[in-house]
């Protein structure tokens, strides 16, 4: 498959094809490390075995690499655009993403700032220079966008699919649901099991798809996974248990914003520099600090910031 190309020209390498270079550019970035300390829908979960916003975007990966492999796409696009797709989100998932989008007069979304991180702000202000196809699906990752290639379909679908999926796994470790309380009019197309979930919607968009210009799934399984995200909103996504806390996240992310919005001299060299040129704002260049931050990064700032320490004799 052909690219449209990179911003700036580069050199082929002899070795690698140009997704796989995006792939690997995006893969060594410190935006995609951060992720593993990033919340995916439970807040500082106790335990070891609750995803985060990196095995969200492994899981991805994964099912995104299944589907083109099977439809004959470039498997090599698919992954480059599923592991950057999140890059963007902001400590405590999409709680932290509603703050910075109230506070922000600019808005803030995750997909956009996803592109902004390859575009312009990974390498201290120079970006990864990635292809054209690599960054169409990276913002065009959402249900309401449409992106330009299957590949970029294949992921915003495996996207979708990949979070019901180990978002019930996490919903039933964390004893908020059980398997057995998705009513019957989706397990009756769907079937009981997770796995069997997952397995199916795999197959329902690959037979749907194959020889076809577009990646969709059969009417029937449309209508399933729009029923099954709806009981996940309702018994998971709005629950007060798994959800209780994001009250204080949102306090605090505004805070945080309002707080480096005063006081930007201690942002990084690279972004006041981007203000200075006159490429960016001074709220859109807190936005692109304060999404950045893990989960325990932006704790631990708000605490430096806003709790007294204890006074002793030295």
């Amino acid at each position: 498959m052909n690219s449209k190309g990179r911003e700036k020209e580069e050199k082929p390498c002899d070795i690698r094809p140009c997704f796989q270079r995006d792939r690997d550019r995006i893969l060594y970035s410190k935006s995609f490390r951060r992720l593993k300390d990033k919340t995916q829908v439970f807040l500082s979960p106790d335990g070891d075995h609750y995803r985060t916003r990196m095995t969200h975007t492994l899981e991805v990966s994964q099912n995104a690499r299944t589907i083109a492999k099977a439809l004959r796409l470039n498997e090599d696009l698919v992954e480059a655009i599923a592991l950057g797709h999140d890059l963007g989100h902001t400590p405590f998932g999409h709680a932290g993403e509603r703050a910075l989008d109230a506070e922000c007069p600019e808005g803030f979304k995750h997909n956009e700032q996803s592109l902004r991180i390859v575009e312009k702000l990974e390498n201290y202000g120079k970006g990864l220079n990635l292809t054209w196809e690599v960054r169409d699906g990276i913002l065009n990752h959402e249900m309401d966008l449409t992106p330009g290639t299957l590949e970029g379909k294949v992921v915003r679908l495996s996207d979708k699919i990949a979070y019901m999926h180990h978002d019930m796994d996490d919903a039933i470790r964390g004893g908020i649901i059980e398997e057995s309380d998705v009513p019957d009019s989706i397990t009756r197309i769907l079937g009981h099991t997770k796995g069997e979930w997952l397995d199916g919607f795999i197959h329902d968009i690959i037979a749907n798809s194959m020889d076809k210009d577009d990646i969709r799934m059969s009417e029937e399984v449309y209508e399933a996974f729009h029923a099954l995200r709806h009981f996940m909103f309702e018994r998971v996504y709005t629950n007060p248990v798994a959800k209780g806390e994001e009250t204080k996240v949102d306090d605090m992310i505004k805070i945080l914003y309002h707080y480096y919005v005063e006081h930007i001299d201690q942002l990084p060299d690279y972004l006041k520099e981007m203000m200075d040129r006159g490429e960016a704002s001074r709220e859109r260049i807190v936005c692109d600090y304060v999404s950045s931050m893990t989960d325990r990064y932006a704790v631990a700032t708000f605490q430096e910031v806003y709790i007294p320490k204890s006074w002793t004799v030295l």
